[in-house]
C-alpha cells in the first residue's frame, strides 16, 4: 500500500527549487449532486457488496460538530493531483458520493467531498485547511503525508486515508486495509518470490530506489526483510530524481552482477525504460518487483515489447485484481457505478483502495446515533475483518501492529495485466503470509500525546 505514492516522492529533488506551487487554484468542492449520466441505467440498491444499507434516507439527530450541519457532511480529500495530474483520489470521491447522494446520503445528510490539493510539497497548507472546515479526512492521500499528520492530530481530524505513506499508524488514522505497524507488508509476496517462485534468485536480489528520503527509507526495509525471509540483497543503487538519460549502464551493472530478482522503488516511467535497457543488453532476472504503481495500463505502453522478456510482478495489499471483476461483484460494482458517474474517468487500483476507505467511513458514520468524530472514528477501529464489501481481504483495524495475512499478485503480459500463478487459497488471495518484523529504527508513528492531545479531547 505504502508503494502507491512512492513515485512521486522520487522527484522531491527536482521540486526542491520550484516554487512548489499548483495548478489548482484551490480547494475543489465536487459536485455532489449525484446526476446519473446520459443513457445510464440507475442504481438503487443501497448495498455494495456484502454491505447492506450502506446509504440512505433518515432523520439525522443535531450535531454541533465541524464540517455537520443538518444537511450536509464536509469531507476532506487529500490529492497530490496538481502535481501528478492523476486524480484518482477526486474521481472515486465523486463517484461514491453521486451514489451515496442519491440514495438519501447518510441517514439523510448529504456527503460533500472536499479536494484539498497537497501538490506534493503543500501538505501542511491542505490539512490545515482541512482543519478549519471538515468533518473528516476520507478516501484520499499524499505522497509527503507525513508533513501534515501533526497538524492534523492537532485539530483532531479523522483520516481515513485510501493510502498513506509516512503516516501509516497515526492516532485517529483509520486504514481500510490495517496498519501493520512494524511489519514488512510484503512477506508473503516476497516469500513466494525467492522461495516457491524462483528458489534459485534468493541470494541474488537486488534494489534500485529513487535517490530520495522516502525511497531510502523504503530500499532498507526492503534489504532487511528480503535478508530475514531467507533472501539476500547481493546489490543496492539510487537513481537520481530528475531522472536518468541513459539507463544502460543500470542495465550493465545489474548483468554483471548476476541479480535475479529485482525490486524497483520509483516510477514506472523509469522503470520502463530500465527494462528497455536489460533487454537490449539481452539480461532478464527471473523477476522485477515493478510494485503496485506500475500496475496499470501506462506501465505496459511504456515498456513496450520489453515485456516479452521482462517477468514483471506487483503485489495489491489483499485487492481483489480489476482483473478479477467478472469473479468479485464487489469489483465489478466500481466498474458500473463509474460508468454511470464518471464514465470519462478510468478505475484503477487507488480507486479500489479509495472506494474501501469511503465505504468505511460511511458505514461507521451511518451508525452513530448522533455523529461525532469520536463515534465514526471508534465505529471503524472496531472492525476485526473489514473486506469493503469485498474488494479486499478481512483487515483487522482494531489494532495498528497486526501484520497481514492475505497477499495477491498480478503479472504483466504483452497482453496486459493478469493475477500470477501464486496458488490463492481463498478467492484471489493467499492467506498463509509469515510475519517479518523489522529489527531496525524506521521511526514511529505520530500519536495525540505528541502534540499535547489524547482521545478525552476528540468529541
Amino acid at each position: 500500500m505504502r508503494r502507491l505514492l512512492i513515485g512521486t516522492v522520487t522527484l522531491v529533488v527536482l521540486l526542491a527549487g520550484c516554487s512548489g506551487h499548483s495548478d489548482s487554484g484551490g480547494d475543489d468542492v465536487t459536485d455532489a449532486s449525484g446526476s446519473p449520466a446520459a443513457g445510464s441505467s440507475a442504481r438503487t440498491s443501497a448495498d455494495f457488496g456484502t454491505l447492506k444499507d450502506v446509504c440512505g434516507p433518515g432523520t439525522a439527530k443535531p450535531s454541533t460538530v465541524q464540517g455537520v450541519t443538518d444537511q450536509q457532511i464536509r469531507v476532506g480529500v487529500l490529492s497530490d493531483v496538481g502535481f501528478t495530474k492523476v486524480s484518482d483520489f477526486p474521481d472515486a470521491a465523486q463517484v461514491f458520493t453521486s451514489w451515496c447522494n442519491d440514495l438519501g446520503g447518510i441517514n439523510g445528510r448529504k456527503l460533500v467531498p472536499v479536494t484539498h490539493d497537497t501538490g506534493l510539497l503543500q501538505v501542511r497548507q491542505a490539512v490545515l485547511d482541512a482543519c478549519r472546515s471538515d468533518f473528516a479526512l476520507v478516501g484520499g492521500g499524499s505522497a509527503l503525508d507525513g508533513l501534515g499528520v501533526k497538524d492534523r492530530l492537532k485539530c483532531l481530524l479523522p483520516d481515513f486515508a485510501a493510502q498513506s505513506t509516512q503516516a501509516v499508524g497515526s492516532d485517529l488514522q483509520a486504514l481500510a486495509t490495517g496498519a501493520g505497524v512494524g511489519y514488512f507488508p510484503y512477506a508473503g509476496f516476497y516469500t513466494w518470490l525467492i522461495k516457491d517462485k524462483y528458489p534459485d534468485s534468493a541470494r541474488k536480489v537486488g534494489i534500485i530506489a529513487g535517490d530520495s528520503p522516502v525511497s531510502k527509507t523504503y530500499s532498507a526495509q526492503f534489504k532487511e526483510a528480503v535478508g530475514g525471509l531467507g533472501g539476500k540483497v547481493s546489490y543496492t543503487d539510487l537513481y537520481p530524481a530528475i531522472g536518468v538519460s541513459d539507463w544502460t549502464p543500470y542495465a550493465q551493472t545489474i548483468k554483471r552482477k548476476g541479480v535475479k530478482g529485482l525490486t524497483f522503488i520509483g516510477d514506472f516511467v523509469s522503470l520502463a525504460k530500465l527494462e528497455q535497457a536489460l533487454t537490449n543488453i539481452g539480461y532478464a532476472p527471473d523477476w522485477i518487483d515493478a510494485n503496485s504503481n506500475a500496475y496499470g495500463p501506462a506501465f505496459l505502453q511504456l515498456a513496450g515489447s520489453a515485456l516479452a522478456d521482462q517477468h514483471n510482478y506487483a503485489e495489491l495489499s489483499a485487492t481483489a485484481p480489476l482483473e478479477s471483476a467478472s469473479a468479485s461483484p464487489a469489483t465489478q460494482e466500481v466498474i458500473d457505478l463509474f460508468k454511470k458517474y464518471a464514465p470519462d474517468k478510468e478505475v484503477t487500483y487507488p480507486v479500489l483502495r479509495a472506494f474501501s476507505a469511503w465505504l468505511l467511513f460511511a458505514t461507521s458514520a451511518r451508525d452513530c446515533a448522533t455523529l461525532t468524530r469520536k463515534c465514526v472514528y471508534d465505529n471503524a477501529v472496531k472492525q476485526k475483518a473489514w473486506t469493503g464489501g469485498g474488494l479486499q481481504a478481512p483487515a483487522d483495524l482494531s489494532k495498528n501492529d497486526v501484520p497481514p495475512k492475505c497477499y495477491s499478485i498480478v503479472e504483466s503480459t504483452t497482453n496486459g495485466w493478469k493475477a500470477a500463478d501464486f496458488h490463492p487459497d481463498h478467492g484471489p488471495y493467499r492467506c498463509d503470509a509469515s510475519a517479518y518484523k523489522y529489527r531496525g529504527d524506521y521511526g514511529k508513528p505520530a500519536t495525540l500525546a505528541d502534540v499535547g492531545k489524547s482521545m478525552a479531547d476528540v468529541t
